[in-house]
């Protein structure tokens, strides 16, 4: 494997020495120093795998362009940090693959890391995509990710704070339709005993902007699970072309969190299949409440709402819908509650 290494040379920031010379003053902050960059360049599957296991805080690892086959895994507690993030860059004609569509598990899978920059290549041909378990503050920007036996991206077992952008998802789902989510936020109350000891899976506070979710995504294009919370959906472009309905997936995204933001996002292509634009369901007491829908596009072409909410005894449980949201083609009409101002 071959490295350079480059160092950047940092200061500290702050307030001027006091006037005798014996230190700093009472206002001066202290910044942490970035970790000094690595430039790591990689051009074989081992040299990508080593890249990951021995990354530190700052190196930058640069994929050559080539089909890399394989499970990459970064290992647990291999971190960067909010000042060093460790990147893996590439081009999309650099292409992680595991060659399997049918078992086995993802082409990149986190183990419980923090502060990775992920950019610009492409994810394929796996029985899933991009896994992310225990881990926290990534960023997956600029990827392609497609042909995938199950889902383009799951973030599970706790991952909090990640942030998917600028990407694009399309042909998920073509082993397992109903498993074929672009994106998977969360786990099913039925899988909290296998993967959270039983309790709710809380992958807090993700966001995904301004990714395409193309053709053929055979589920949701985003699945957001009961226990999770705050987390952010805007300005991306849903589609419905291609959605199987299996395991009830008949929506552009669904959602059974709660405190979510969705606004910005612009769904289209409404599919045989599709019955309505957003969902919100109750999957266990006390989830699927206190949503916002707002600034959504919808071009629907189906037989339900917009906006279709679950009720509980008559309440919305604090879901809103807002005026801003522009609805046409959903035979049912905007949404099944009223429309907030």
């Amino acid at each position: 494997m071959r490295i350079s290494i480059v160092l950047i040379t940092t200061a500290l920031l702050g307030g001027a020495c006091a006037k005798n010379g014996t230190g700093p003053t009472a206002s001066t902050a202290v910044q942490p120093t970035p970790a000094p960059v690595r430039s790591v360049a990689v051009a074989t599957a081992s040299q990508l795998q080593a890249a990951l296991t021995y990354a530190q805080p700052g190196d930058v690892i640069t994929l050559a362009d080539g089909t890399y086959t394989g499970q990459f895994t970064v290992p647990a507690g291999k971190n960067g940090t909010a000042a060093s993030p460790v990147m893996l860059q590439g081009s999309r004609s650099a292409i992680l693959q595991t060659n399997i569509r049918t078992s086995g598990n993802a082409a990149l899978f986190l183990l419980g890391n923090s502060y990775w920059a992920f950019r610009g290549f492409t994810v394929t041909n796996s029985k899933k995509g991009i896994m992310v378990d225990y881990s926290s503050h990534n960023l997956f920007d600029n990827l392609s990710i497609h042909t995938i036996g199950e889902e383009g991206i799951h973030f599970r077992r706790f991952s909090t704070y990640n942030v998917l952008q600028n990407s694009s998802i399309q042909s998920t789902g073509l082993v397992e339709p109903g498993y074929g989510e672009g994106c998977y936020i969360g786990s099913a109350v039925s899988n909290w005993p296998t993967y959270t000891n039983g309790d709710p899976d809380k992958c807090d506070y993700n966001t995904v902007q301004n990714t395409v979710f193309g053709d053929n995504i055979k589920a949701e294009n985003i699945d957001i699970k009961e226990g999770t919370t705050g987390g952010t959906i805007s300005g991306n472009t849903l589609n419905g072309k291609g959605l199987n309905g299996a395991n009830y997936a008949d929506s552009w995204l669904d959602v059974k969190g709660n405190g979510y933001t969705i606004s910005g996002n612009t769904g289209t292509n409404g599919g045989p299949v599709l019955v309505d634009g957003f969902q919100t369901h109750v999957a266990v007491a006390g989830w699927g409440e206190n949503n916002t829908f707002a600034s959504n596009t919808c071009a629907v072409q189906a037989a339900g709402y917009g906006f279709n909410i679950q009720t509980k005894s008559g309440s919305a449980l604090g879901n809103k819908v807002y005026a801003s949201n522009r609805v046409a083609g959903a035979a049912a009409g905007t949404t099944n509650i009223t429309v907030t101002p």
